[in-house]
């Protein structure tokens, strides 16, 4: 896995310089017009390291589709050698990965604390999670839900008015390490809530009826890890039984379809499922504290990137769910609002039609379990840069998303079950 790639020995690197790890790597993104070019992709992937952005593995890889990829920097030539060869349309997405990292450190906000338009490690955001609490004892309060595989504590924070019998709304962040603008968005999310709580009527109204739950950051270790070893990280840190490869998918790990349909058994795989539903710690953290507040939660919203996507279940099976039409037309109106901010084009449905099938999602047990309302966001961008959003389109980023989130919350409150 990516991780043997980049040994940085024990000395904690910093993201900004990663010890040069992606100096000249690129990131391809290709057109597949037929099944016999999505299988030079596919042997491409047997013979050397492919890092697969979007779609997220290799299995997934269908004719017409557009798929991004990373690679190392000496094989680079050697990707564009067979893709000419092969009449492949591809154009190079990220020329120098390094350069593109270095880059996403672009935030005016270069405070030494946390800030809310840069990207801050996990102990600058576990501190914010004690310090918004404490500055906001009547909206925000914390709690432990679990711990990580490594041991560190998963902070949730309840944010809300305190009131009787109110339902509430589960929104978490970073379920995938690399994917650091998610956390972000989770931050942005508290921050609106206790700024603008008697300003904002519509958020005051939210914040007064509903509870929301927020989990900034659910894959902590990998997060970390992000930070330390391997920007491009992707899955937990759990060692796996009879193999070297680290880490299970844990947008793979829960019990909805579990390991079928876009998912893969094999430990070295970015899609690995684990072992068994809910075999990872954080997994188990976030199932088990849904479960025990089932009769409340009415709508589950998941934040993942990229792709400018709105999704809704299913993602395991090309099936249905029972509440289609309504859960498009939710959608349909959520992404509007998102896209009248900056002109941000979403695209909305459900999973495995939208973008590909994946089992073990969320989004999809969450749904299974009752909660009606349930979704998942892919952030910016597109693929322009990917992973590694520059941190300047943080605020944009989040100001948009809040519109669609704010949308969805609202009417679940209107339409409360």
């Amino acid at each position: 896995m990516w991780a043997l790639l980049v040994l940085v020995g024990a000395a904690a690197v910093s993201a900004d310089l990663q010890d040069l790890a992606f100096d000249r790597q690129k990131v391809f993104r290709v057109i597949l017009q037929n099944d016999e070019q999505v299988e030079i992709i596919k042997s491409l992937s047997n013979n050397m390291q492919v890092d697969f952005w979007q779609p997220d593995s290799v299995t997934l890889v269908r004719p017409k589709m557009q798929v991004d990829f990373r690679v190392e920097a000496d094989k680079s030539f050697e990707v564009e050698d067979l893709l000419q060869e092969n009449g492949v349309e591809y154009r190079v997405l990220i020329d120098n990965l390094q350069a593109a990292l270095d880059a996403q450190f672009d935030s005016k906000a270069r405070t030494t604390g946390h800030s809310y338009e840069k990207y801050n490690n996990w102990e600058t955001i576990a501190a914010w999670t004690a310090d918004i609490a404490a500055q906001n004892p009547d909206l925000v309060s914390r709690s432990v839900i679990g711990e990580t595989y490594e041991g560190r504590s998963i902070y949730l924070l309840k944010v809300g008015k305190s009131g009787p019998n109110k339902k509430a709304i589960f929104i978490d962040c970073g379920f995938h390490a690399r994917e650091w603008i998610t956390p972000a968005f989770c931050q942005w999310f508290v921050k609106e809530a206790v700024e603008t709580y008697g300003t904002d009527t519509v958020l005051t109204t939210l914040l007064n009826s509903l509870d929301f739950y927020v989990l900034p950051v659910v894959n902590i270790d990998g997060y970390i890890y992000t930070w330390t070893n391997d920007r491009m990280w992707r899955k937990t840190r759990s060692k796996n039984a009879r193999s070297l490869c680290i880490g299970t998918d844990l947008n793979r790990n829960f019990n909805a379809g579990w390991c079928t349909l876009g998912a893969s058994d094999n430990p070295c795989d970015s899609t690995y499922c684990g072992s068994a539903p809910e075999s990872e710690k954080e997994t188990k953290a976030v199932a088990n504290f849904i479960r025990e507040h089932l009769s409340t939660i009415k709508a589950y919203l998941t934040i993942h990137s990229y792709s400018q996507l709105l999704l809704f279940p299913y993602s395991y099976t090309y099936n249905l769910p029972s509440d289609y039409e309504e859960l498009e037309s939710i959608a349909r109106a959520a992404t509007k609002q998102l896209t009248s901010l900056y002109n941000t084009k979403y695209t909305y449905g459900p999973g495995a039609a939208t973008i590909y099938p994946a089992a073990g999602g969320s989004d999809d047990w969450a749904y299974n379990q009752g909660i009606k309302y349930s979704f998942t966001f892919e952030l910016r961008d597109t693929g322009r840069y990917g992973f590694i959003l520059p941190e300047s389109q943080i605020k944009p980023t989040c100001e948009e998303t809040l519109l669609a989130v704010k949308y969805i919350a609202n009417y679940v409150l209107e339409h409360l079950y």
